[in-house]
């Protein structure tokens, strides 16, 4: 029996996104009702950096290098940010952020607290309306069938929303480091703790996938259990769990060696 790969995964309002170690695979629903699927090696491979700091933005980096590979390979993809409220909440989130970091009635932790949790707002207005969190669910059931068998759940352990609370936890303390600058120093201390924030919640997302029973995990994996379990992802169709199948064959063809 082979052993199974370690897959990522990514959710689009019409398709599913499947990637391995070294390749990755798409599967979107048509316009007209087709399932249409491209496969791809990857060109940056983030399991190839093995320094603490640099592994986190490295498989950011990765993730985000693959979404313009599938824009032009397939261009009906609709990928999860590709819509105006979800700029629309960019830009309310950026002058939001300004105001806070500008009240000094705030206290600097509150302030980072808040600073951290307006980050992601755009990523909930992607999730709100459309089928982005029913082929959300159908990535998380598909990898976890592949992974554990039959009877996957629509919630899975190494779901991106796990890094919630060690991301809020590392940046509230990073930013107040950074606060502690002095003004001249301000915008590289600042700059020097989000990419250690980034980095150190990579690792400790790992340790939490590792040491599932330990309290401190939990505690840490709670905001994101919550936010997939009540918003980031519902309970798929059929014909949405065939489009992340159909994506999930492709990426294990390519990974074992059938181009």
């Amino acid at each position: 029996m082979t052993d199974k790969l370690r897959l990522g995964g990514m959710a689009l309002a019409n398709g599913v996104l499947v990637h391995g170690p070294t390749a990755w695979a798409c599967a979107i629903r048509t316009a007209d009702g087709e399932i249409e699927v491209a496969a791809r090696r990857k060109r940056l491979l983030a399991s190839r950096v093995r320094n603490p700091l640099l592994r986190g933005p490295a498989r950011l980096l990765e993730a985000m290098a693959l979404l313009p590979q599938i824009k032009r390979a397939l261009p009906e993809a609709k990928l999860p940010m590709q819509n105006g409220r979800v700029f629309a909440s960019i830009a309310g989130a950026s002058i939001a952020v300004k105001g806070i970091r500008e009240n000094e009635r705030i206290r600097p932790v509150a302030q980072e607290l808040l600073v951290s949790l307006l980050s992601f707002a755009p990523a909930v207005f992607a999730l709100r309306g459309g089928e982005l969190a029913n082929y959300h669910g159908a990535e998380h059931i598909t990898i976890g069938n592949y992974e554990q068998g039959e009877g996957a759940t629509k919630e899975h352990e190494r779901c991106g929303g796990h890094l919630i609370g060690p991301l809020l936890a590392t940046s509230a303390i990073g930013n107040v480091l950074a606060g502690l600058a002095p003004a001249r120093m301000q915008k590289p201390a600042h700059a020097a703790a989000q990419l250690g924030a980034l980095a150190a919640t990579t690792e400790l997302f790992g340790w939490m996938t590792r040491h599932p029973e330990n309290v401190l995990a939990q505690g840490l994996s709670k905001p994101g259990h919550e936010l997939q379990h009540r918003l980031s992802t519902a309970e798929p169709t059929p014909q949405q769990l065939e489009v992340a199948e159909a994506a999930l064959a492709a990426c294990l063809a390519l990974e074992h060696g059938d181009d």
